[in-house]
């Protein structure tokens, strides 16, 4: 059955911080087992690593869960019609990108690409300028040319 039209799929912004809180929640509850070999004999082991948070994980949770298929007009703020929404989504975004930005100096998380994703890369410019000389022998004189100049 359809919804009725102009309502939402998560009815307010604390509903949708519920839903991310249940998401965090369970995310940092299951940490990811990792394969492993140590010592000398190369014994296999599985050490558990933390799994980030993300937005893209929030809304597979949502999806998963059948809270919503898409958060992305909620984030958007669509047409305006999501403003009440705008303040727990910009949150929600700082929530993960602190939880990434952390875990990836903390050495939990690969740092490099926590840099990547959040836009935390170093830029460098690079300006090389190379001046060629060259000699050419040309015509049946072979004269000796330089920058169009004989020699």
């Amino acid at each position: 059955m359809a919804r009725p039209h102009g309502t939402k799929n998560i009815e307010s912004p604390e509903k949708m911080w519920e839903h991310f809180e249940a998401y965090r929640n369970l995310t940092k509850s299951k940490p990811i087992l990792v394969q492993d070999y140590v010592g000398k004999d190369g014994m296999e082991v599985r050490r558990e690593k933390e799994r980030p948070l993300s937005v893209d994980g929030f809304e597979c949770y949502c999806f998963e869960n059948g809270i919503i298929n898409d958060l992305s007009q909620y984030f958007a703020n669509t047409d305006q019609r999501y403003s009440d929404y705008v303040t727990i989504c910009s949150h929600i975004r700082k929530v993960v990108r602190n939880d990434q930005i952390q875990g990836g100096m903390a050495g939990i998380y690969n740092p490099s690409i926590t840099q990547r994703l959040n836009g935390l890369t170093e830029k460098v410019q690079n300006d090389t300028n190379i001046n060629i000389n060259k000699n050419i022998v040309c015509g049946t004189r072979y004269e000796l040319y330089r920058n169009g100049n004989v020699l």
